[in-house]
């Protein structure tokens, strides 16, 4: 049996913070976004001015063309006592960006996120000498499921493919991790099936860079 890859060092420093006390994670990204009342064109930019989808409501976006915000809400969670932060990359894989037709940014979205996060808790950091301040890359339940049929009239039928989820989770995986994140967080799991697919994802990445990460599932519970 082939040994497990080494463990980086979030693994020993997540531990002994979890030893001392509850360690709090940061709120909800979205329902901060919305406090900000965005239009089209804060979605847009410059860059995508001219793009020929709408774009409005694609908050992952955001760590492009508004980066300003998505950083001062990573830095007011720090500065409320969080000691972890999750990226804004809830749809940031090629299945939830093929809504907005943005399939080929999705490597350097997720970059981008990890970047805004990172300055955010470097600050807060520098701010209190002595404090660490981490970031886990967020990845999200997707918007399509490998468990259920979206047709109630074909209960067999499935929208997407295991090779497909996989092969998005893994992109999505190798980017947070060459980012710079200190764990991953499948977050918002309600299809077990597709939080098996995350977690093969993350294990192929840590076999193919030779380190592990902590990894945290934040699952909802459905009726």
């Amino acid at each position: 049996m082939a040994e497990k890859s080494p463990e980086s060092r979030s693994f020993a420093e997540l531990r002994a913070l979890f030893a001392k006390r509850i360690v709090v994670l940061d709120g909800a990204m979205g329902s901060m976004v919305q406090t900000y009342a965005l239009t089209e064109a804060d979605f847009r930019g410059e860059r995508f001015k001219t793009f020929s989808h709408d774009l409005k409501g694609n908050n992952d976006l955001l760590c492009l063309t508004r980066p300003d915000i998505i950083e001062e809400i990573h830095s007011n969670h720090f500065a409320a006592g969080a000691e972890i932060v999750d990226t804004n990359t809830f749809s940031t894989t090629t299945i939830g960006q093929a809504d907005y037709h943005l399939e080929e940014i999705v490597t350097e979205l997720n970059l981008a996120a990890v970047a805004c996060a990172k300055r955010a808790a470097e600050r807060a950091e520098t701010a209190t000498p002595g404090r660490r301040c981490f970031v886990a890359g967020a990845i999200g339940p997707l918007n399509r499921t490998l468990s259920m049929s979206p047709d109630v009239n074909r209960p067999d039928y499935r929208a997407v493919s295991w090779k497909q989820v996989v092969d998005a989770y893994t992109q999505q995986i190798r980017a947070l991790i060459e980012g710079g994140v200190d764990a991953l967080l499948i977050e918002t799991i309600f299809d077990t099936l597709n939080s098996k697919a995350a977690l093969f994802a993350a294990e192929t990445v840590f076999e193919e860079i030779g380190k592990r990460l902590p990894v945290v599932i934040s699952v909802t519970v459905t009726d």
